[in-house]
């Protein structure tokens, strides 16, 4: 088969590759499409020892069941594989799951015409959903699980709230686009990139895209939530910055392993700072509805490319010449 590997920093290679074979309690998918990740551009830059070259990445998919139970079925999946057997996967928290392996890092992903995954993590896709659209559903559920965590802490319901989005990229946009669906009715969004901020704007009009570096945001203790997609040191003390009292702090990024972050605003203000991982098997679900009802509007400012063309795409978003926050690779 063909795929699309990891070779090493800044180095992706389409190439051949085997064929990946069948083995019990799996199946060997088809893959329609898969979405360039923040995490996936991380490893590129050489900056993720958790996924060694050479290795064939992508994690978010959607594809057809080719061997295995249910031939023909199609398919999204939770790419994160728990073991079913810890606490936290007995609690329905499989994304905590100290034993877990994933798809695109300990093993082989889904740039490639063909991967092989267990059973268990898989997700019936609905008629008329398009593999483009569902291969959004990764991210699109970290960006609900990280929602329902804000409604979980806040004292007031969503819809009463202001909030702020750091980071324009496909988590931050899906972000944005799930809370205007909610109702919230002030909602701000900052993104550096001048390509990815005319995007936003125009499939999210509802929110307020701004470019932080310039100014002016939201103001100082201005929103109720915020939410950074970026994990940077600048949006940490943004979001504080940004934060008002009371308020809550979704911290989902992870651009940077560590930073200062103002403490005294945190305790005097009683904020709630809250990190979330990923999603849970039951929030991929949820989003798959939510997408295919049209939640998430017509996902118009995804861009489609040949998983043959991977490498300029890397590069393209390597160098910010992608006005698109998702950029989805379709393999031959």
């Amino acid at each position: 088969m063909k795929a699309l590997v990891y070779t090493g920093t800044q180095q992706v290679e389409y190439r051949d590759e085997p064929d990946p074979r069948l083995a019990a309690g799996e199946v060997v998918l088809r893959i329609d499409a898969v979405g360039i990740c923040g995490s996936d551009m991380h490893a590129y830059h050489g900056h993720d020892p958790r996924r060694v070259p050479p290795l064939i990445l992508g994690h978010e998919f959607a594809g057809e069941i080719v061997e295995g139970p249910a031939k023909g079925m199609r398919v999204t999946a939770n790419p994160l594989i728990a073991c079913g057997r810890c606490d936290n996967c007995l609690q329905g928290r499989g994304n905590l799951c100290s034993n877990r392996t994933m798809v695109g890092m300990t093993r082989p992903g889904a740039y490639a015409q063909f991967m092989a995954i267990p059973t268990s993590t898989l997700i019936e896709l609905p008629e008329g959903l398009s593999p483009v659209h569902a291969a959004l559903t990764e991210p699109a559920a970290t960006a609900l699980h990280a929602i329902n965590a804000a409604a979980r802490a806040a004292h007031r319901p969503l819809p009463e709230l202001s909030a702020l989005v750091l980071g324009g990229g496909a988590v931050g946009l899906l972000a944005a686009l799930l809370l205007a669906s909610y109702g919230v009715r002030e909602i701000h969004l900052a993104e550096t990139n001048p390509l990815r901020r005319a995007s936003a704007a125009n499939a999210c009009p509802s929110a307020r895209v701004f470019d932080p570096a310039a100014g002016p945001g939201p103001g100082e203790s201005a929103v109720n939530v915020v939410f950074d997609a970026v994990g940077a040191t600048r949006t940490r003390a943004l979001a504080l910055a940004s934060v008002a009292p009371g308020g809550v702090i979704v911290h989902v990024g992870l651009q940077d392993w560590a930073s200062e972050i103002d403490m005294r605003k945190l305790t005097l203000a009683e904020i709630t700072l809250i990190g979330t991982y990923t999603y849970t098997t039951a929030d991929m679900r949820a989003t798959v509805r939510a997408i295919a009802a049209g939640a998430l509007g017509d996902l118009a400012w995804v861009e489609e490319r040949p998983l043959a063309r991977g490498a300029d795409a890397f590069a393209d978003l390597h160098h910010g010449r992608s006005a698109a926050a998702k950029i989805v690779l379709r393999p031959a």
